[in-house]
C-alpha cells in the first residue's frame, strides 16, 4: 500500500462515524491535488444516486439512467468526463463493497495529474471508503438517510434493515436482489450467508399487510438464521423456523419459503419449497420454470416435517427467484405476468451483470400492471461460475 493509501486509509478509521467524508477531502485535497469530493449514494429504488450532505435531501438527486455519476454506477468503472475548461475533470469512481453497489465518490482534480495509476489509486480509495461506510453506518443514520429519496413506512425500515447487502459476489458467484415497492415493502424479503463451502439462500413472502406481514418476517428469518447458525441441515431449519411462527401465531398468520443450500464444491443444491416463491433457470439461451415438490408454508400447523429435494447448477447458469408478486400480478385488464412474460424479461436481461437484472426485470413489470398498485414484489438474480479446482502446482508436495 501507498503512502497516499495508507495515510488516507488511518484517516478514515479515525474520523468519527458522520465525518468520513471530510477526513476523506482533506486528505484527497493534501495528497492527490483534489478540489471537491462529493459521496453520492444509490436510493433504495436504484433509480437515483443522492449527495451525502450534513442536512439530508438538500442536494438534487442524480438519475442512475442519464447521468455521468450514473454510467460509473451502472458500468462499475471509473468515468471521467470535463469539468470545465481550465483543463480539470470530475472522476466519478463506484463504491462498491464485495459487489454491493453503494453508490459513486465524485472527484474534481487536474486532468493532467491524472495518470492510469493515480486512478487505480483512487478507485482503491473509493473501495476503501465503501467499507468504512458500512462500519459507520452501525453509529450514524447519516448515509442511510441519504439513499432514501422518499420516507419509507414502519414496515419498509423494518424490512430494509433485516436485509443482508442487495448485491454480492465470490468466485463462484453473483447475487443481485431488489424488493418493490421500495418505500413501502411489507412482507417480502431474501436473506443468504455464506461459508467456505456452502452458501444459503432464502426468499421469504409473509402474509399480510404492513407491520403484521413485517414483524411475521423478521421473526421468521431471524428463526431461520437462528437455525442455520445451530449448524442444522436446511429440512431442520425450515422446522425450526414453522415451529417458532407456529408457536406465536398458532396457525393465524404463515409464511412461503424457497430454501436453498447451495454447495461450492459441487453445484449440489438442497431445496425446501414450502410455499409460492418460484424458481426459474436460463441455461443455454432456455428458460425454464424448476418445479418441486410444494409443501406447507412455515407456521401453518404444528410440527411440519420438511424435506429437501435436489438438483445441480453447472457453471453458466442464471438462476431467477420471484415472489407472487411477479409471477402472479395481474395488469389492469385482469392478464397474469405468468411465465412467458417472465421468461421474455429473463432472457432480455440476459446480457446484465447480477446485480442489475432485479432492477431491469421490475420495470418491465411495471409495464405489465399499466400503474395498478403493487403487491410486494421480490427477484433474487444468482449466476452460477463454480469453483474452479487449484492448480496442482498450488498444494506442496
Amino acid at each position: 500500500m501507498t503512502s497516499g493509501l495508507t495515510a488516507v486509509e488511518r484517516a478514515l478509521r479515525t474520523a468519527a462515524p458522520y465525518a468520513l467524508l471530510d477526513a476523506l477531502r482533506e486528505h484527497l485535497a493534501r495528497s492527490y491535488g483534489v478540489a471537491t469530493t462529493e459521496l453520492l449514494l444509490a436510493d433504495y429504488s436504484l433509480t437515483v444516486l443522492q449527495q451525502v450532505t450534513d442536512l439530508p435531501l438538500t442536494a438534487p438527486p442524480v438519475s442512475v439512467h442519464s447521468s455521468a455519476p450514473g454510467r460509473a454506477f451502472g458500468s462499475q468503472q471509473p468515468h471521467a468526463e470535463a469539468a470545465d475548461d481550465t483543463g480539470r475533470v470530475l472522476l466519478h469512481l463506484p463504491v462498491t463493497v464485495r459487489g454491493d453497489r453503494l453508490g459513486v465518490l465524485s472527484l474534481s482534480l487536474d486532468g493532467d495529474a491524472l495518470t492510469p495509476e493515480r486512478r487505480d489509486e483512487l478507485g482503491e480509495i473509493a473501495e476503501m471508503l465503501g467499507h468504512h461506510i458500512l462500519v459507520a453506518e452501525r453509529d450514524t443514520d447519516l448515509y442511510l438517510q441519504a439513499r432514501r429519496k422518499d420516507r419509507l413506512t414502519l414496515a419498509a425500515e423494518m424490512q430494509w434493515q433485516l436485509l443482508p447487502a442487495r448485491a454480492c459476489a465470490r468466485e463462484e458467484y453473483a447475487i443481485g436482489a431488489q424488493l418493490e415497492p421500495a418505500y413501502a415493502i411489507r412482507g417480502d424479503n431474501f436473506d443468504w450467508s455464506a461459508t467456505e463451502d456452502r452458501l444459503t439462500l432464502a426468499v421469504t413472502n409473509g402474509m399480510g399487510e404492513g407491520i403484521d406481514a413485517a414483524l411475521l418476517t423478521n421473526l421468521a428469518v431471524n428463526a431461520l438464521r437462528n437455525a442455520r447458525r445451530a449448524g442444522v441441515a436446511i429440512a431442520d431449519q425450515a422446522a425450526l423456523a414453522d415451529q417458532a411462527l407456529y408457536a406465536q401465531y398458532r396457525g393465524d398468520a404463515h409464511l412461503s419459503v424457497l430454501l436453498l443450500e447451495f454447495h461450492l464444491d459441487t453445484g449440489l443444491v438442497e431445496i425446501v419449497d414450502a410455499g409460492s416463491p418460484q424458481l426459474h433457470r436460463l441455461r443455454d439461451g432456455v428458460v425454464e420454470h424448476l418445479p418441486f415438490v410444494a409443501q406447507l408454508p412455515l407456521g401453518l400447523a404444528d410440527d411440519t416435517p420438511y424435506e429437501a429435494q435436489r438438483i445441480r447448477v453447472r457453471p453458466g447458469d442464471r438462476l431467477i427467484f420471484v415472489s407472487d408478486g411477479v409471477h402472479a400480478v395481474a395488469s389492469r385488464s385482469g392478464e397474469v405476468y405468468g411465465h412467458a412474460a417472465l421468461a421474455r424479461a429473463i432472457q432480455s436481461t440476459r446480457l446484465l451483470p447480477a446485480a442489475e437484472v432485479p432492477r431491469a426485470i421490475l420495470t418491465e413489470l411495471a409495464a405489465h400492471r399499466d400503474d395498478e398498485p403493487l403487491d410486494d414484489a421480490l427477484i433474487v438474480c444468482l449466476d452460477w461460475y463454480g469453483r474452479h479446482p487449484a492448480p496442482a502446482d498450488a498444494h506442496p508436495r
